[in-house]
């Protein structure tokens, strides 16, 4: 039976809009990387793969509560087995850079999927890794029922990680896909 992963592209082009940095948008690059990342486990035999956003232009929900309800919703509905919410991080500090990610508890499932995915994803972009962190407050990590991880990919808001963010979303995407194989302890199909 093949492994169920709700891909959720963080945030919408209106309806809970994300960041903006360096003249990208956050829910541009959320959704290209999680388009990425659904075609990339859709290959694999091993898992099933469900997205939040089915196109650039999909807004989730028609505020910015509804939109974190239905992206619970449609994943618990499913069931998935992970939740892998795509992220991109902001600062006033045009310094603050890497690769980070959240789960509901620290040493838990969730905690060491982000940790593996981050490991991943420092490997293949070269972005700076700024490990794992407990968020219980953040909404979909609370009411998923499943393990659950929020991924921010690297900084919008820094020059240098705003590259990589234009250039390597592939990359990003098969990072989060590698960094889920080494978690599940699956190898890479050749």
């Amino acid at each position: 039976m093949a492994i169920k992963i709700f891909v959720d592209q963080g945030h919408g082009p209106t309806v809970n809009a994300g960041a903006e940095g360096n003249g990208l948008f956050e829910q541009d690059i959320t959704y290209m990387v999680g388009a990425y990342l659904s075609d990339i486990l859709s290959a694999d035999y091993r898992f099933d793969a469900r997205v939040s956003r089915y196109s650039i232009t999909d807004d989730v929900g028609y505020n910015n509560s509804s939109s974190l309800r239905q992206r619970v919703l449609e994943a618990n509905s499913w069931p998935a087995d992970y939740f892998i919410s795509i992220h991109c991080n902001a600062s006033v500090n045009p310094e603050a850079n890497g690769t980070e990610a959240y789960a509901y508890s620290a040493y838990s499932p969730s905690f060491y999927l982000g940790e593996s995915i981050v490991n991943e994803i420092v490997r293949r972009t070269g972005t700076k890794n700024n490990g794992v962190f407990a968020r219980p407050s953040l909404y979909v990590l609370r009411y998923t029922n499943m393990p659950a991880v929020l991924v921010e990919l690297a900084y919008i808001s820094n020059y240098e990680d705003s590259i990589k963010l234009t250039y390597d979303q592939y990359q990003f995407a098969y990072g989060i896909y590698v960094g889920l194989l080494n978690f599940l302890a699956l190898p890479q199909l050749t």
